[in-house]
């Protein structure tokens, strides 16, 4: 059963009639007085373990990995290209190259008994090309007594120590067995491995025919056998965790700082153009998607010269790699059309609705305009999501990297001469792959529920805040924030923090929890749906049904646990469950009164926080276009991933900061609501200034009527 709110956090009668007096307690902060217990204790215990338990995880994840696993290969020793405590060290060699061209078309049989990473690459700093003058060979690293070079003088050498060979070592060579092998066909760094061409060198097969060496296929599988395994969809997924790591730039700039501005410059606005800023909200918001839809089609080909290309460095013109990142950049494209042909119809469709959503925000201008504090607030929560999001995503690179270099075991013919055996050795000669354990990936899901965790806890810590500010605001009828502005914050932050942390951490966590159940049973529903299609089978569709199912019920859900009873929470001080039926009950209550209204204007704030990030998503196309993302070792595999990123992270960051003006709303709707059905259909705690709009409204409905 409800209790009458305004006796629970309304303002008691004081004993003495003395204005005085009342102002006094007034300026104490005394508006909610009401006893307050510790509530839903045991979830502050859980989500304080699962912190504990979080950062142990993340601990695991540097100490074992390598993020760049993730983007380079391993040689013929196990040592990932490029990493400085390889041995030996290869810092500033990160190109891998597969050394005998007989096993890369050996490999590109489908009946064959080994892949491509089960035979001997090497670590270059960049692809060899064929001399038209002599034959150019790629020989081990130098190791062992007879080739007395450092790694600095076999780069020089331009890896070509053939010279300083014996005559068992060059006969070895002449065999494909090693130390030394010929360059006869060009390569190009794609990606940072060797992709062969097919157009052969004749004058390095002439010479290396004059010398007795060992038939070569030049077969069209040549090229397509590497590219096949650069495009692999375990390839390009690594690829795609890797460029978060290299655009770190981009995701701080376009994913937070030009969010943070904007949101900023947005509430501002509103305080005095809110007349206006719904109208600016719309038409920004169409231009920037048709802009962003305009880069999507840029980036993948279809309008002019500027499509990816996973070349690396300088290349002969001529030589034409595409790859899956292409390919999903058309999908992406064609989704973005559809999109924004929905977005501009839906934008024109509500344009006679704007007057009804310019009322409602101005209800939130006015409470910010007294209470400058809650534009200041959100920079609190802003910042512990900086730092979490900086470590949680470093975390993510190392977690996803934490596997451990093992040695195949293959069927293949992998022999090759030893420098520190002096002979040739078919013994444990195969490739070496990355193998991850099942409990890596219990890690990583454990990680990647950590973040939904703490996102929904810090979003829902900032809600309840202002919830709080903007309830004593209008139960004290606005007198205290005239006098202290930031009373209200500090005492709500006060409250949160003694009384109802916990209540957070569940609502959080209940969140989370139907948030990452809907992202897993999304992929399932699908599944069993092409199994039903495919083979007609009775469970599968049972099973497609019920997911069906299943995944309404989580939506439902995610829709009822929202920010409503984090309000009440504020409000009230009650447990998480109980604060959640009370709104529940005061919103069913109410829905003829306040649906309409609160629906246009969440619709309106929901295109404001898009026009944010997608002025960050515009924004990483434009960094992520500059030399240092499209060359060297910085280079991004496409900018799809960093862009929608720095979408997603600007997203969360105008949640954080619009939340002011939609929790405020929210708040002041539910004590109307309250305050209303206390006194009969009239209000006692509402100002004139926040009874306007919503009267305004209310005339509107029956004048509709």
């Amino acid at each position: 059963m409800r209790v009458p709110l305004g006796a629970v956090i309304g303002r008691f009668p004081f004993p003495s009639t003395s204005n005085g007096d009342q102002n006094q307690n007034l300026e104490m902060g005394d508006v909610i007085r009401h006893d307050r217990k510790c509530r839903d204790v045991p979830f502050l215990v859980l989500f304080i373990a699962f912190g504990v338990a979080l950062v142990v995880n993340s601990c695991f994840g540097f100490f074992k990995g390598n993020p760049l696993r993730l983007t380079h290969g391993l040689d013929y020793k196990g040592n990932v290209c490029g990493d400085k405590n390889g041995s030996p060290n290869l810092r500033g060699i990160g190109v891998r190259y597969w050394v005998n061209p007989n096993q890369v078309f050996e490999s590109g049989f489908k009946g064959s008994h080994a892949d491509l990473e089960d035979f001997k690459s090497i670590c270059l700093k960049d692809c060899p090309v064929p001399s038209e003058d002599n034959l150019k060979w790629v020989c081990n690293y130098p190791e062992g007594d007879e080739i007395r070079l450092s790694m600095a003088q076999w780069v020089t050498r331009d890896y070509d120590y053939f010279s300083l060979l014996t005559p068992d070592m060059r006969k070895s060579s002449l065999q494909l067995l090693g130390p030394c092998y010929p360059v006869l066909f060009p390569t190009v760094n794609v990606l940072w491995s060797c992709e062969f061409m097919t157009r052969k060198s004749n004058v390095s097969l002439d010479q290396w025919h004059l010398m007795g060496g060992q038939t070569v296929d030049d077969g069209m599988k040549l090229d397509k056998t590497v590219h096949k395994s650069i495009n692999s969809q375990s390839s390009v997924t690594k690829r795609y965790v890797a460029d978060i790591g290299k655009a770190w730039p981009v995701l701080i700039v376009c994913g937070g700082l030009i969010p943070l501005v904007l949101s900023v410059a947005w509430l501002a606005m509103i305080q005095r153009l809110v007349a206006a800023m719904t109208w600016i909200t719309v038409v920004l918001f169409d231009i920037l998607i048709i802009s962003v839809t305009v880069f999507f089609y840029l980036k993948a080909g279809w309008i002019g010269n500027d499509a990816i290309s996973p070349i690396i460095g300088k290349h002969d013109p001529y030589d034409h790699v595409s790859g899956r990142e292409q390919g999903h950049l058309h999908f992406v494209a064609v989704l973005m059309t559809i999109i924004m042909a929905v977005a501009i119809l839906s934008s024109i469709a509500i344009a006679r609705r704007i007057v009804m959503a310019t009322s409602v925000l101005k209800v939130a201008s006015k409470i910010i305009g007294e209470v400058r504090a809650l534009i200041i607030f959100p920079v609190m929560p802003y910042a512990l999501l900086a730092i979490f999001y900086m470590i949680w995503i470093s975390a993510t690179l190392y977690l996803l990297s934490s596997g451990e270099v093992v040695r195949d075991r293959c069927n293949a013919n992998c022999c090759a001469y030893d420098l520190k055996l002096k002979q040739v050795n078919c013994e444990r000669c195969c490739g070496h792959t990355i193998h991850y354990t099942p409990h890596i990936g219990l890690a990583i899901l454990f990680h990647i529920f950590g973040f939904y965790w703490v996102t929904q806890f810090v979003k829902a810590f900032s809600s309840t805040v202002i919830a709080g500010s903007v309830a004593s605001h209008y139960w004290a009828h606005g007198e205290v924030l005239q006098e202290i502005s930031f009373l209200p914050i500090l005492s709500s932050v006060k409250r949160l923090v003694r009384y109802n942390i916990g209540s957070v951490a569940i609502g959080s966590l209940i969140v989370s929890f139907v948030e990452s159940s809907s992202r897993i049973l999304k992929p399932l529903r699908r599944k069993l749906m092409v199994v039903d299609v495919r083979t007609h089978d009775r469970v599968g569709k049972a099973l497609s049904v019920s997911s069906h199912y299943a995944l309404v019920c989580v939506e439902w859900i995610i829709r009822s646990v929202n920010h409503n009873a984090y309000i009440m929470i504020a409000i009230t001080g009650e447990s998480f469950f109980t604060a959640s039926a009370m709104a529940t009950d005061l919103i069913k209550s109410n829905i003829l009164r306040i649906g309409k209204v609160n629906v246009i204007g969440n619709v309106i704030l929901f295109l404001g926080k898009l026009c944010v990030s997608l002025a960050g998503a515009l924004f990483a196309f434009l960094m992520l276009d500059t030399h240092a993302y499209k060359s060297a070792h910085n280079k991004v595999s496409s900018p799809l991933i960093p862009v929608l990123v720095c979408w997603g992270l600007g997203f969360v960051v105008a949640t954080l900061f619009f939340a002011v003006v939609e929790v405020s709303i929210d708040t002041i709707i539910l004590s109307y609501c309250q305050d209303s059905e206390e006194h009969r259909g009239t209000t006692q705690y509402a100002t004139p200034l926040l009874l306007q709009p919503l009267d305004e409204q209310v005339e509107m409905d029956r004048h509709e009527q």
